[in-house]
């Protein structure tokens, strides 16, 4: 699905978003509060966008997808490998730190997945995961079905593919509560994960510091 909708997936992106995706993206770089030269990955990498941003930023960072399709579209000019990212290929405490957009959704196990991040990033790295939300204001939340749900799938059929942005506004059911998302990353030795809602509710982005 991924590999089919990369060549617009950036356009479609800008459109559906109204750039909103980019302000979200900055502030996900902008909570890592890492030193300028430090080394990162970026999961579920896509076609390069947040790399682009940590390299704006004095970054280091490393684009990580399963998707060659994605892949062959990053345009951000850093390091890029193909890889199952629940299983890095990477020895043990070698980043800085992590980020990782709108991918939590779209992953089999999520504590699996908070063990590896564990297990790559030294003491005292961190991480920043972004991905959408459900807005907890009812007013936000029912136009927010409306458009994701209903408008979204249309603008993704005109440019793209109809079916992957029909599922993509509805994998949000796939991610648990904030409360477990927090747990669950404490639980695997992020101590002070937090857990904050962008744009009223529409992404979420949780940040912490390796133990």
């Amino acid at each position: 699905m991924f590999d089919a909708i990369a060549p617009r997936y950036d356009f479609v992106n800008r459109l559906m978003t109204f750039r909103l995706d980019t302000r979200w993206r900055k502030k996900t770089i902008a909570a890592l509060n890492l030193p300028k030269g430090s080394r990162l990955l970026d999961l579920a990498s896509g076609t390069g966008d947040l790399c682009i941003e940590l390299r704006k930023n004095g970054y280091e960072p490393i684009s990580m997808d399963l998707s060659f399709g994605m892949l062959s579209a990053d345009r951000s000019g850093a390091p890029r490998t193909q890889v199952d990212i629940l299983k890095l290929p990477i020895p043990n405490m070698c980043v800085d730190g992590i980020t990782c957009g709108f991918a939590l959704r779209n992953l089999e196990n999520l504590q699996l997945f908070f063990i590896e991040l564990a297990r790559v990033t030294r003491h005292g790295g961190r991480i920043a995961l972004l991905d959408v939300s459900v807005p907890t204001n009812r007013f936000v939340r029912f136009g927010n079905q409306i458009y994701f749900g209903r408008i979204v799938p249309i603008i993704g059929g005109l440019f793209s593919d109809r079916a992957a942005y029909k599922y993509l506004p509805r994998s949000v059911a796939y991610l648990p509560s904030a409360e477990e998302l927090i747990a669950m990353l404490r639980q695997s030795g992020f101590a002070d994960a937090q857990h904050k809602q962008l744009s009223g509710g529409l992404t979420q982005l949780i940040v912490a510091t390796r133990n």
